[in-house]
């Protein structure tokens, strides 16, 4: 029977992500979108299905990879599969790299350009855009989002549902003081985190402040 891999989300996120996916599977694994809006057309040569019909689809192995950028959406997406007993893949350029002890969460998708250092724990759903890297000792929660061009050095400890903002620098901490950013917080483009953020908390700026609202 056929392989089947799929990535949820036919948006701009899942149309970036595909071309690696193909890279990285052979000829004999069928490649589709799920997508429950766009279901029935065709996008880049792959169809889009709907998730009760890529559920039914007979398969002798099938998994997904979840790309949407919302990471509350991206956990729901990810219950709705698990319940229907769907396994989950992870993606990655041909050109990522990734170097000694990385421990990683199901459902990755790492970007074009990007760097796993040495000793790094993260957790499901990453996803780490074009440009992005993690330094040495990090430990990451699940469902955090990198946008492109995000700076996250050694001994940082990111939350769940975090994300980063597009060209953020992080702060080196050290072993025995991480510099830690709680769980929900996001971090504004091009923001200069220079110490811990709070959970739920936005920050924005360099050196990143709190945003007033």
């Amino acid at each position: 029977m056929t392989q089947i891999q799929a990535i949820y989300g036919a948006a701009g996120c899942g149309r970036g992500v595909m071309p690696l996916l193909r890279e990285m599977v052979g000829s004999d694994t069928e490649l589709f979108f799920v997508d429950d809006a766009d279901a029935g057309q065709m996008i880049n040569g792959h169809k889009i299905l709907s998730f009760e019909s890529f559920v039914q689809l007979n398969a002798s192995s099938k998994a997904i990879t979840i790309a949407v950028a919302d990471v509350k959406i991206r956990e729901m997406l990810a219950i709705k599969c698990t319940d229907h007993g769907i396994e989950f893949a992870s993606i990655a350029a041909q050109n990522h790299v990734r170097m000694d002890a990385c421990e990683i969460g199901e459902g990755a998708i790492f970007s074009p350009f990007t760097t796993l250092t040495s000793n790094i724990q993260i957790g499901r759903h990453f996803h780490c855009n074009i440009g992005s890297y993690v330094e040495h000792d990090c430990v990451i929660g699940d469902f955090v989002t990198f946008a492109p061009g995000v700076h996250c050095n050694g001994n940082i400890h990111i939350g769940d549902h975090a994300y980063i903002g597009s060209g953020a620098i992080i702060k080196q901490g050290t072993p025995s003081s991480p510099l830690r950013i709680g769980a929900g917080a996001v971090v504004g483009m091009g923001a200069v985190v220079t110490k811990d953020v709070a959970p739920g908390e936005t920050v924005i700026g360099n050196p990143a402040r709190p945003m007033q609202h």
